[in-house]
């Protein structure tokens, strides 16, 4: 399952560098996850970073991304094999 930030976000900045996959990117209004380019950190780290360093713990599982770790492990392969 792709992240996903709440409008609960500070617009801290701390997000976005992270993020191995640069999935995380300024939006109109707080930053947002391209759940295209997000696995959640699978491959890289044993946790998603973002979540790790947000203040306000607005990062949260995106309902309408749903996707297993075998998924998620398949879209680090293709992501990082460009």
């Amino acid at each position: 399952m792709a992240l996903m930030i709440t409008d609960e976000c500070i617009n801290c900045d701390v997000c976005e560098p992270e993020c191995p996959n640069g999935a995380i990117s300024q939006g109109a209004e707080t930053y947002e996850i391209n759940p295209d380019l997000c696995t959640e950190c699978v491959g890289h780290y044993d946790e998603p970073q973002c979540q790790q360093v947000c203040p306000v713990d607005c990062i949260t599982f995106n309902p309408d991304h749903k996707e297993s770790k075998e998924a998620l492990l398949q879209k680090y392969k293709i992501l990082t094999s460009k």
